[in-house]
């Protein structure tokens, strides 16, 4: 086996083997449980775990929701990005505006979005009051879902108006001379020019998003969701529990770069090529 294949696997087994030395020399389940008690409840993320529901369902409920948080930034932020950065009035319009609110951290919301919307849910708004979508939607509430939006508009929002405004002039100005119009300006030139940029910060954002996930989670009215297992766990003084739910938060958030890196290196081979 190669060097280079062992590598990545070094630090992980370290810490493991140094995991489990600790537990069983400190004798506390409650402190630090030992490896085999959490790794078989990541092993087993469908069997329940007590009040809690299983792995598998708080980690689809906590995805359900940082996909709509996320999904909704994007609809607003990249369309604003791109206008911003091509309307030099768009975006002497809007930039003192959003640079305001761009410092507040997203928890810092949270007093504030209680107060608009405090636990309603989606499932609220749905016209049809039973079925499976609407007991899932009844575990997604509206505030959850702005704390995470928020955590998620700024960084696209950035990143797509530093990308068109990073685009060649000369490559504008090309188009512009072969009787480009601006819609095909914009949607031929520049948000493929772009792209690079947008993609990046969409990658940041779901980051953003997904950090935000487990404060949004302990908010009053949750009751299902990694952030919210993790809490009620730690009263029940279930470390195992914990744990397991930080390490598949880690993972998730891990699955969800290493899928943007992909979509990167597959449509942006050129700038890899170019060793940037």
């Amino acid at each position: 086996m190669k060097l280079r294949t062992v590598r990545p696997l070094i630090l992980p087994v370290l810490f493991l083997v140094g995991w489990q030395l600790l537990a069983v020399r400190m004798d506390n389940m409650v402190v630090l449980p030992p490896v085999e008690r959490v790794g078989g409840i990541l092993l087993n993320p469908t069997e329940p775990l007590i009040s809690l529901g299983s792995l598998a369902n708080n980690v689809f409920t906590s995805l359900s929701r940082v996909l709509i948080g996320y999904f909704l930034a994007a609809f607003i932020a990249v369309p604003v990005g791109i206008l911003m950065g091509y309307k030099p009035r768009c975006h002497d319009l809007f930039s003192n505006f959003f640079g305001i609110f761009r410092p507040i951290p997203p928890l810092a919301w949270v007093p504030l979005v209680l107060a608009w919307f405090g636990i309603t849910s989606l499932a609220n708004y749905m016209p049809v009051q039973s079925g499976f979508l609407y007991l899932h939607f009844r575990k997604i509430q509206i505030s959850m879902v702005f704390i995470i939006f928020l955590g998620a508009f700024f960084p696209m929002l950035t990143s797509t108006v530093y990308g068109v405004q990073s685009v060649p002039k000369t490559l504008v100005e090309s188009a512009k001379t072969l009787g480009a119009k601006e819609k095909d300006l914009i949607l031929k030139v520049i948000i493929p020019a772009a792209a690079p940029s947008i993609i990046n910060g969409m990658r940041t954002a779901m980051g953003v998003a997904w950090m935000c996930l487990v404060a949004a989670e302990m908010l009053p009215g949750s009751v299902a969701g990694v952030g919210y297992m993790i809490s009620h766990a730690y009263s029940l003084a279930r470390t195992d529990i914990v744990i397991a739910g930080m390490i598949a938060i880690g993972m998730v958030g891990a699955l969800l770069d290493y899928l943007f890196r992909s979509i990167e290196r597959y449509k942006f081979r050129w700038l890899y090529r170019s060793g940037s």
